[in-house]
């Protein structure tokens, strides 16, 4: 559904949410298949050390929720590359929360995080992309976003949008040569999951949620999901009847 890409080489790619998890690792095996890769997120620290002693890897920190440091980011990418091929955003945060414990305060957070801080990144790069008629964008919403569980009141809503927004991208991006990649993680062990107090099935590392994200970006796929063993069988779940599905992920979650 997208071209594919046989070759990293030179490929100017800009990983929003590159400091730990999935975005760190993926830039990593990005900069190892020979991409030019630029590194954002809030914290430079460790964008710096991932960078360190790679000609071809510079750190540039934004706060994805402040629309300005955003658009000077990409201003300054665009300043030294002249062009970005793939964007990635893969910034977000989570929080457990149930309705008994709803809290409007965190709740906006995580909008303006996981929601309102992705169409920071569109309104920065849609313009150049849709100018040159190439380039991709992938955004990293979650398996949480195919339906409603427990614990994700306000995390789920939040995926659930940007599932929605990359179907939505791709009808109208790639009539016009722009690659779109929606790209869907189950359980992965990173900074995020760490403080779960739940069991979480098929988990994985970020090193292999990394692989599996770039082969899909190899591939051209759009609907980029893994591990498949887990998330087809949530996709599967999402098109039973209310009044098994909810028995269903009661039995299996225990909440």
């Amino acid at each position: 559904m997208n071209p594919a890409i046989r070759d990293w080489t030179g490929q100017r790619v800009w990983v929003i949410g590159a400091s730990t998890g999935i975005g760190a690792e993926t830039a990593r095996q990005l900069l190892e298949k020979g991409a030019r890769v630029a590194l954002s997120s809030r914290h430079l620290a460790p964008l710096q050390a991932i960078a360190a002693g790679r000609a071809s890897a510079m750190a540039v920190p934004l706060d994805i929720t402040d629309h300005a440091t955003v658009v000077a980011a990409h201003e300054q990418i665009l300043r030294q590359w002249q062009g970005i091929d793939l964007v990635l955003v893969v910034a977000g945060g989570y929080n457990e929360m149930r309705a008994d414990s709803f809290d409007l305060d965190k709740a906006n957070q995580l909008i303006d995080l996981n929601l309102r801080g992705v169409f920071n990144c569109l309104a920065a790069v849609l313009p150049d992309l849709l100018a040159r008629g190439s380039g991709g964008i992938g955004i990293v919403a979650s398996v949480a976003g195919f339906t409603g569980l427990p614990m994700a009141l306000v995390y789920g809503p939040t995926k659930a949008a940007l599932i929605n927004l990359a179907e939505s991208l791709y009808l109208d991006l790639h009539p016009r040569g722009v690659a779109v990649y929606l790209i869907n993680p189950g359980f992965v062990k990173t900074p995020l999951t760490a403080g779960n107090t739940f069991t979480m099935p098929a988990l994985i590392s970020a090193e292999t949620a990394a692989t599996n994200l770039v082969s899909g970006l190899e591939a051209g796929q759009f609907h980029i999901h893994f591990p498949k063993r887990f998330t087809n069988l949530l996709r599967l779940a999402r098109l039973l009847p209310y009044r098994w599905y909810f028995p269903l992920i009661r039995k299996v979650t225990g909440l």
